[in-house]
């Protein structure tokens, strides 16, 4: 059988990239998405095209009842899931903090954060041998700016993805006796709508000169290293945090 890999917010950008690639890598690819269906569904016709096998799946992964519903509907279609890939996340505006609302925090934390752990938590139920599973991998995506801080743009987006950090740190030991490794990835600067989504498409260009490598990412470097740490070859990885920044 194939193994069984979810990646949330899989319609665009890094999530797009890592579920194609992994697709190649022979997994069964469920691709989450919360409002565009038709992106969705060109990453599964992508995959089809290659010979691989997928299906799109709407959640949105900040409601609860939404992730369980995922998840046993995975479990019906296609099986016990093997790798969850966290990846859903959301930006706001290019904004200080002290413009910043309690609706527009109460989102980003409950995309970000919430959505992450409502989806480890129901990844782990599967994998657990504690709970009769054969174990399993998560990967977080994480972000730079969980070290750089993002002032005067997003400081509440990098504060969730420190919180992202944190939760890889603790519920890779929480869970490192039940076969399960918990890792994360931390993208630099990568050529993908988010910078769009915060009102400056430009801004990758911009800040590239203070990358050390001097270039922006694509979402395809950055998929290589998450499926690096949802692979074998990262069996003795567990709790790490991977920078694919340029050295920034």
């Amino acid at each position: 059988m194939q193994p069984i890999l979810l990646v949330t917010g899989g319609s665009r950008g890094i999530g797009r990239a890592t579920a194609i690639a992994a697709a190649r890598q022979g997994y069964q690819v469920v691709v989450n998405y919360h409002h565009n269906a038709d992106a969705a569904a060109e990453v599964v016709q992508a995959i089809k095209a290659q010979n691989g096998h997928a299906v799109a799946m709407g959640a949105d992964v900040s409601s609860e009842s939404d992730v369980v519903a995922m998840f046993a509907r995975i479990d019906q279609e296609l099986g016990a899931i093997d790798v969850l890939i966290n990846n859903a996340g959301v930006v706001g505006l290019r904004d200080s903090v002290i413009n910043m609302d309690a609706a527009r925090l109460t989102r980003m934390f409950a995309v970000n954060i919430t959505g992450s752990f409502l989806c480890a938590r129901e990844a782990i139920k599967r994998m657990s041998t504690d709970l009769g599973g054969k174990g399993g991998r998560i990967v977080n995506v994480s972000s730079v700016a969980s070290k750089h801080g993002a002032p005067g743009e997003y400081v509440d987006y990098a504060a969730s993805k420190g919180a992202i950090d944190t939760m890889t740190l603790g519920l890779a030991k929480e869970v490192a006796t039940q076969g399960i490794r918990v890792n994360a990835v931390r993208p630099g600067l990568v050529y993908t709508d988010i910078h769009a989504a915060s009102g400056e498409p430009g801004r990758a260009d911009r800040i590239r000169p203070q990358i050390p490598m001097q270039r922006v990412g694509n979402p395809e470097e950055v998929a290589a290293a998450i499926l690096w740490l949802a692979s074998t070859e990262s069996s003795y990885s567990t709790g790490a945090v991977l920078d694919v920044a340029g050295g920034r």
